[in-house]
């Protein structure tokens, strides 16, 4: 027979709302420690399970908190979902993972979610569109999310009203551009990802100015646009090779870009570095695997996500706090001195 919590009430001889409170908490009201105590003991003494649903909508909240990403395969977010898990362990909390599959309007759709099954916390990671329309539904989303009671972060551009961890991409992607120039490369192209994605935005174009600075080769054609993904990595370094003359190195925007670019040349017998150098960004753990090793720019992701917890449960305060990361130049195998 099911034990009910009426039970536990009879059991010590307290009310049922007494029962409540003592077992599941209460978001207004306590009950003192010799009333906890015995009907924790009658609990215990019926066996009683106390019911999850019941102590969220007594306290509140749920120990839940939500992480959006916008791919779960890809290593990078799932580096920063690693971080996550941690900072929320140690703060008591159970990470909930959710993919958007590149689909902001789905964004909006996972806080309406979250919000529904009494999250904690939110933290939405990864690059904004440049959809102003949709992102004012996200922001709208959040403030109802957090008008109720709920907290949020954002890992990405500081323009969703709430605190967020902003990567520098541009300053990574200077250096980058710096570095490779200063090796002797000459003739570039990038392959930019999408063309509204607001990170893989600064990316290319910090990396274009850098050159264009320097006097490199790097016509207005030499950037090809598509998906944030490793098909998307090698069918825009098919698409490169489809124009004639290939350039000293190719930039992906993402490191999961430039794998899918370098699988590409090794099924057209294209060697890297020998016949086209490449560089990514991120560093993305799996990279270790990746013969030859992949030059990049290396984003502190794990810390990432430990930063945007740390935001996410921060007290409430008049402006969102703003935290920014400095990226590093990793230089590898993938783009050797060439002059």
């Amino acid at each position: 027979m099911t034990v009910t919590l009426s039970d536990v009430a009879r059991e010590a001889g307290v009310s049922l709302a007494t029962a409540s409170r003592a077992i599941n908490g209460s978001a207004s009201r306590t009950v003192g420690s010799e009333l906890r105590d015995r009907v924790l003991a009658a609990a215990l003494r019926l066996r009683y399970t106390p019911d999850a649903n019941a102590q969220a909508m007594a306290r509140g909240r749920t120990t839940s908190l939500g992480l959006l990403v916008h791919d779960i395969a890809d290593p990078y977010f799932s580096t920063i979902a690693a971080g996550v898990a941690q900072a929320a362990d140690a703060a008591g909390l159970q990470m909930t993972l959710a993919s958007s599959q590149h689909d902001p309007a789905r964004e909006v759709d996972l806080v309406h979610l979250l919000r529904r099954q009494r999250a904690r916390a939110i933290i939405v990671s990864g690059g904004r569109t440049d959809d102003v329309a949709i992102n004012d539904q996200l922001r709208l989303a959040l403030a109802d999310y957090r008008a109720t009671g709920g907290a949020a972060a954002l890992i990405g551009q500081p323009i969703l009203g709430v605190n967020t961890v902003v990567v520098n991409h541009a300053q990574g992607a200077t250096q980058l551009a710096r570095a490779m120039h200063d090796r002797g490369y000459r003739r570039f192209a990038i392959l930019g990802g999408p063309e509204g994605h607001l990170s893989a935005r600064e990316r290319r174009e910090a990396f274009a100015f850098a050159l264009r600075e320097r006097g490199a080769d790097l016509p207005d054609d030499a950037t090809v646009f598509g998906e944030f993904t490793h098909a998307g990595g090698e069918e825009g370094m098919r698409t490169l090779m489809a124009r004639g003359p290939l350039p000293e190195l190719v930039f992906a925007v993402a490191d999961v870009i430039a794998l899918g670019a370098m699988a590409a040349m090794r099924d057209a017998g294209i060697r890297v570095p020998q016949d086209v150098a490449v560089a990514g960004f991120s560093d993305i753990p799996t990279l270790r695997d990746v013969t030859p090793a992949l030059t990049t720019v290396r984003i502190p992701l794990r810390e990432l996500g430990v930063m945007a917890t740390e935001l996410a449960l921060a007290e409430p305060a008049e402006e969102p706090e703003i935290r920014r990361v400095l990226t590093e130049v990793v230089i590898r195998d993938t783009t050797p001195h060439l002059r």
